[in-house]
């Protein structure tokens, strides 16, 4: 025991000092107040920045009803990707190792068996071969893995290494197997890699950050491709974003003087779509119906980047910008209290039709897996690298590489991944 009982007490009586005089339900009412008056459209220097593209609305149904609602799609498929995260190794090694997989549903064998792997290495000792020639296949073709050189972007070598082993993997897996998706992709995040903005650092914008990084202007022409192709096929590209973390909608109502006290967009969501019902003298949440909001186009923080001249970018497209715009709305699960946001391409969300049954399709997958739609499900299970093999593979690394991870004292306290009780 690390914590004693009479330290509990203690530690409550410290919160106790932080005044905590917020009241929930005023929150609830500016947030009522903000969806009712601040979002058709909402604005910051004159420019819409949030708009709806019917009205600002929100709808509620059973989620048995939703579970057994007929399927707008017969066939669907989902992509995801994963990784072993950032190792470092006794002779100046920093690499990450990703894998991505498509699922489909119903299932195809072959397709699950394909894999892309990424292994991006950094080293600060340039006398370092990174074997960076290309593809190499494996699995009698059905895989596919490339090695690249990565370079210090900002002070956090792991998070570049990380982000760029998710990003080249679940791209170039999407293109490559882009003619096995007969109606809809899911992608297991958002449409776009959101996290580049996070790099620019040094760096003024994403053209610059691209014009000196061959392996981000990859990344960038690579997901505009993606969605170029499907535009063009005229099949939706959706992105499930199960863990929404955006705060692009709060801030921007912060810095235009509207009430903004929640924490992140979702939890704003979360209050403007949470049914209650008073019982005994209070409010209980209603766990019986699904509840969503009509679909926005957004041209907030990332979103705006990613859809904005090409200047910015630093990518070329083929396609007007307004088609490139992230659309989405947002999910509420009471059963869980969880928030679920669904992203579409400007030029798919122009379509009521394809809104109608991307919003369908999703819906009906949440009510019926309480969670993700079963092709994020299957693609996620299909890419994820579990705490074994991680723990394996950094194994035939040290071999390959003859030396040894770095470690630390954590490492001896906790175990290495696989080996933690």
């Amino acid at each position: 025991m690390t914590i004693d009982p009479v330290h509990y007490d203690g530690i409550a009586a410290l919160a106790d000092r932080i005044a905590h005089d917020a009241d929930p339900e005023a929150h609830r009412d500016l947030a009522e107040t903000v969806w009712k008056d601040h979002l058709d459209p909402l604005r910051k220097d004159g420019k819409a920045v949030l708009e709806p593209i019917d009205s600002v609305r929100r709808k509620a149904a059973p989620i048995e009803d939703l579970a057994l609602q007929d399927a707008p799609f017969d066939t669907a498929h989902g992509l995801d990707s994963g990784t072993i995260n950032p190792t470092t190794f006794k002779n100046g090694l920093l690499l990450d190792l990703a894998q991505a997989a498509m699922s489909a549903e119903p299932s195809d064998l072959e397709l699950h068996r394909a894999r892309t792997y990424i292994m991006p290495v950094h080293s600060n000792d340039a006398s370092v071969d990174h074997g960076t020639d290309g593809w190499v296949p494996f699995d009698e073709e059905h895989g596919r893995g490339r090695i690249v050189q990565t370079e210090a972007l900002a002070r956090d070598e792991e998070r570049i290494v990380h982000g760029l082993a998710l990003y080249l993997a679940e791209s170039h897996h999407a293109l490559q197997h882009a003619d096995s998706v007969d109606e809809v992709l899911l992608l297991d995040g958002p449409l776009y890699p959101k996290g580049l903005l996070h790099w620019r650092g040094r760096h003024g914008s994403i053209a610059e950050l691209a014009g000196e990084n061959d392996l981000v202007a990859e990344v960038l022409e690579n997901y505009v491709e993606l969605v170029e192709t499907f535009l063009d096929r005229g099949l939706p590209l959706v992105g499930f974003v199960k863990s929404p973390q955006s705060r692009g909608l709060v801030r921007t109502l912060a810095e235009t003087g509207r009430p903004s006290p929640w924490a992140s967009d979702a939890a704003f969501f979360s209050q403007v779509l949470e049914q209650r019902e008073r019982s005994n003298g209070r409010f209980e949440r209603r766990t019986d119906e699904l509840s969503w909001t009509g679909w926005f186009r957004s041209r907030l923080g990332a979103d705006g980047v990613f859809a904005g001249p090409e200047g910015d970018l630093g990518v070329s497209r083929s396609r007007t910008a307004t088609e490139y715009e992230v659309a989405f709305f947002v999910v509420y699960d009471p059963r869980t209290d969880l928030l679920f946001k669904v992203e579409l391409p400007g030029g798919f969300a122009a379509v009521e039709d394809i809104r109608t049954a991307v919003e369908q399709y999703v819906l009906r997958g949440i009510a019926a897996e309480r969670g993700p739609p079963l092709p994020i499900a299957k693609a996620d299970e299909l890419a994820k690298i579990g705490a074994d093999g991680k723990a394996e593979l950094v194994r035939r690394l040290e071999v390959a590489f003859d030396t040894a991870e770095d470690t630390n004292y954590n490492h001896e306290r906790w175990g290495r991944p696989g080996e933690r009780g």
